[in-house]
């Protein structure tokens, strides 16, 4: 009965190497393991860890409200469950067991809790950081690079519109990020998950809300030193999506719109000091 495989009493569990050696124990034992097989396995650690019943207690309140479980989950998914596999298939398939059970919104929840910024203090979940301001890099990354493998081919189980699906409710956890950090996930997610998340509002008739989105790409790739040229290559794509004209032409108003507004709260931003 170790405290810190059952999610509880580890009274220092951010330096607890427990979890890391139960971890690489974890990699060797399966090593050439088929699916079935590696899915059992995760199915008695869900029984020994009590996994799935902590994790409905987080995803079912307040975010923030249980910080303490929410990095006892984070740590364990992460040090046992995920960073130890060599080839990205199997921490993929590790991740699609933590995440499938639950429906869509809650998944948004989990993949924040485990790849979401954390405080340097003390390690916990930081729920405000993509709502209060523009964030760097380093506090999307995680959840960039877990997007980036469950759209990769290797993941079977997951479509190309479950992942667009997922990135759409991850943008409303907690509440709806400033669109700066939407657009500067979406550039670190890579070329076809951003462009599939534009399209798919281009084909749903979101027009203004892709323009302003496609305003804070350019803006994301100013600030971040990105090629412009990028910016104005998936702009392109993106117009090819519309069906007709007038529907293009409408985009490029709605985006003409968008930036004017940008340029106008700069300004106000400016002169108020």
């Amino acid at each position: 009965q170790v405290s810190c495989f059952k999610l509880i009493g580890c009274p220092s569990p951010l330096h607890c190497l427990g979890l890391q050696c139960y971890g690489v124990f974890l990699q060797i034992l399966t090593a050439g393991w088929d699916e079935l097989e590696c899915h059992r396995v995760f199915n008695f650690l869900c029984e020994l860890s009590n996994l799935p019943r902590k994790v409905q207690a987080v995803v079912s309140s307040k975010p923030g409200s249980a910080r303490k479980l929410e990095l006892r989950i984070r740590l364990f998914c992460r040090r046992v469950l995920l960073n130890h596999w060599i080839h990205r298939s199997d921490t993929a398939f590790w991740l699609t067991r933590i995440l499938k059970p639950w429906p869509m919104v809650n998944q948004a929840r989990l993949l924040y809790i485990i790849f979401g910024p954390v405080s340097s203090l003390d390690g916990h979940v930081v729920w405000q950081k993509m709502i209060e301001g523009p964030t760097d890099e380093t506090s999307l990354k995680g959840l960039a690079d877990a997007i980036k493998l469950l759209y990769d081919t290797e993941a079977r189980e997951w479509t190309a519109d479950d992942v667009i699906s997922l990135v759409d409710e991850l943008s409303v956890v907690p509440r709806e990020w400033l669109l700066e950090n939407n657009a500067r996930l979406l550039i670190l997610s890579g070329n076809n998950i951003c462009f599939t998340f534009m399209a798919s509002k281009a084909v749903n008739g979101r027009a203004v809300e892709l323009a302003r989105l496609m305003v804070f790409l350019a803006l994301v790739c100013e600030k971040d030193l990105y090629c412009m040229d990028w910016a104005v290559k998936m702009m392109q794509k993106v117009c090819k999506v519309f069906g007709t004209a007038g529907e293009r032409n409408n985009f490029l108003q709605c985006v003409e719109n968008a930036f004017a507004h940008m340029v106008m709260d700069m300004l106000q931003a400016v002169l108020s000091g």
